[in-house]
């Protein structure tokens, strides 16, 4: 429960909150919070990023992500050295990337957010 619901509910004892229908305005702000990027998105250069990609699209699991020498799947295109290496030593970010299917691309600063399975 959200501290703000006890303040609703004690509002609403008299009547205000109908009246002023805070009930549908707090509801409306937790969704957009809800829906809300975090502030502190992972940062990948462009190529570890349409690694991620390609791995989401075949089911790969995240440990094997980390030993890409040996994924043999179709489109799969073996990566740069350096890539390779920004994910063995940025490994954390590499796993928010992938957990929370966000994450700035380093060149650029757009944000990718990779659509969930419906």
């Amino acid at each position: 429960m959200y501290s703000a619901d006890i303040v609703i509910d004690e509002i609403s004892t008299d009547g205000v909150a109908d009246r002023l229908n805070l009930g549908n305005i707090i509801a409306s702000t937790r969704d957009r919070y809800d829906n809300a990027l975090p502030d502190d998105l992972p940062v990948i250069p462009k190529e570890v990023g349409e690694y991620i990609q390609w791995g989401k699209s075949y089911d790969v699991q995240l440990y094997m992500m980390y030993i890409s020498q040996l994924i043999h799947r179709p489109g799969f295109k073996k990566l740069t050295d350096d890539a390779q290496s920004w994910i063995i030593s940025s490994s954390n970010a590499f796993a928010r990337a992938w957990v929370l299917g966000v994450w700035r691309v380093k060149e650029t600063g757009e944000i990718v957010k990779l659509e969930a399975e419906k």
